[in-house]
């Protein structure tokens, strides 16, 4: 029953905004802060994991069910998921052309209710569905509401998420069809399933080309950066805040669980991948001018990190990933508003054109650099357990490996600490002499946002606790497959 409500509620209160007129955004508001107290209240509470699963017969023929399950780590993302997007709905409050606009609030919560169906499916044909489902919605919000060629990149960003998920629908398809008879696309099933080592690689690839895309992994990366300068801020916050966790998420649910073996023999070259593209990232963020391309590529940079630590199939790795993947969405969706203030005051995302703005906009100068300290991964905000856990984690894999991934501290400072001296220190020019300070709305958005990099920060067991049995089991499932593929190898 509470599966349901966390995953139905979103679409109903969407339904309910489109016919609401000029208070749509106050029903998105509402609706999305009960949703919010639902889940900590879930979080909370004494309930079982258990009393979060439904199973329910949907296309029997075909043995396809509607099946919602979650676990530690599902929990989180929707708890993540919750927390963001009020405060997505309420950071368009006051920001034209989003205000009063009940197209956009009804589609931000109908991918709030895909987004949510991916964290929960345990049907892998369930889990296709959501995944085509939360692609919707953001589409038509950066179609409509995006910037110069907001077509042909929303389009490319179509494109390349398409790509992906139809070789992910083939490997499904593969998958099910060695299910016993009849079959089936239960996770409890698929995960009992023994695949033999070239059937298996054909299939773990298929997925985890969808995955590696929609994180993105580098070289898939191309479509983000454009993607995430020209889609409307609403958007780029979901997509970065939200969304490209599904992917991180998909690896967990779906790939250990299904093809272990394969996630072993291949960690190797994909944590050399993910390592490469926090380097790549990290330079050529280093180079931006427009403060918004610089945080899609140091958003590249993060997920690779997060990316190269799960990979290392070890405790403090995956550990890192859930932890960061909680964090990096606090933090990006932070600094996107943060962002998007500035350049509508004045106009400009050019870093260089800016300056001085901490003389006439201290309480925005104090939020600002909270962010981008968690950003940063500075001891005491959020950002320094999660980054401190993988390079940790890829330090145990490989002394080099984890060295080389370590330059991400250094390279995350000169891009992140010179974009805040040249925007918000200074002194004031043409383009930010009547810059005015944050509004009560935006100090709305900012204060939760800061609190929390703070809080885990100073506690992060919060989430580290509550995460460990899962990953835990996650290591020893590892472990065991790994002794497998050892005695098959001699």
């Amino acid at each position: 029953m509470y599966a349901l409500i966390l995953l139905f509620l979103p679409a109903l209160v969407g339904l309910i905004c489109f016919v609401s007129g000029n208070s749509a955004k106050i029903v998105a508001f509402l609706g999305a802060i009960l949703q919010l107290l639902i889940s900590i209240i879930l979080l909370t509470s004494s309930t079982e994991i258990s009393n979060l699963t439904v199973q329910n017969e949907w296309i029997p023929s075909l043995g396809i069910t509607f099946y919602l399950k979650h676990d530690n780590l599902s929990l989180i993302l929707v708890l993540l998921t919750n927390i963001l997007i009020p405060l997505i709905i309420l950071s368009s409050f006051k920001n034209r052309p989003y205000s009063d606009n009940k197209t956009l609030y009804t589609l931000i919560l109908m991918m709030q209710s895909a987004l949510i169906g991916v964290f929960s499916a345990a049907d892998c044909f369930l889990f296709y569905v959501f995944w085509e489902a939360a692609l919707i919605p953001v589409y038509f919000i950066s179609a409509l509401w995006g910037g110069e060629d907001k077509v042909k990149i929303t389009f490319k960003f179509f494109i390349y998420t398409i790509f992906g998920s139809l070789f992910m629908l083939l490997g499904i398809i593969s998958i099910y069809l060695q299910t016993p008879l009849p079959h089936s696309f239960s996770w409890d099933i698929l995960s009992q399933l023994y695949l033999s080592n070239n059937g298996e690689f054909i299939i773990f690839g298929s997925f985890l080309l969808a995955f590696a895309i929609k994180m993105p992994i580098f070289p898939l990366h191309t479509w983000q950066p454009d993607t995430y300068t020209t889609a409307p801020t609403p958007a780029t916050m979901l997509l970065s805040g939200i969304m490209l966790k599904m992917g991180i998420f998909g690896i967990f649910r779906w790939i250990i669980p299904i093809f272990p073996m394969a996630f072993i023999n291949w960690s190797n070259i994909l944590i050399v991948i993910s390592v490469v593209g926090i380097i790549y990232a990290s330079i050529i963020a280093i180079q931006q001018k427009d403060f918004k391309r610089l945080i899609a590529f140091s958003s590249i940079a993060h997920v690779g990190l997060i990316s190269a630590g799960l990979f290392t199939g070890n405790l403090e790795g995956f550990q890192g990933a859930i932890i960061q993947m909680f964090n990096h969405g606090i933090n990006v969706v932070g600094m996107f508003f943060v962002l998007e203030i500035i350049s509508q005051r004045t106009g400009t995302r050019e870093i260089y054109s800016l300056g001085g703005i901490v003389h006439s906009a201290p309480k925005l100068a104090i939020c600002f650099v909270i962010i981008m300290l968690g950003s940063v991964a500075l001891p005491l905000t959020n950002g320094f357990a999660g980054e401190f856990l993988l390079l940790m984690s890829l330090y145990k894999y490989n002394m080099w490996i984890g060295a080389t991934a370590a330059l991400t501290i250094i390279l995350g400072a000169v891009y992140t600490l010179r974009m805040y001296k040249n925007i918000m220190l200074g002194e004031s020019n043409i383009n930010t002499v009547n810059f005015r300070d944050l509004s009560t709305n935006e100090m709305l958005v900012l204060i939760p946002i800061c609190f929390i990099i703070l809080a885990l920060g100073v506690y992060p067991n919060i989430i580290l606790q509550f995460t460990e049995t899962y990953s835990t089991n996650l290591v020893s499932f590892l472990n065991t497959n790994s002794t497998s593929v050892s005695n098959l190898l001699k």
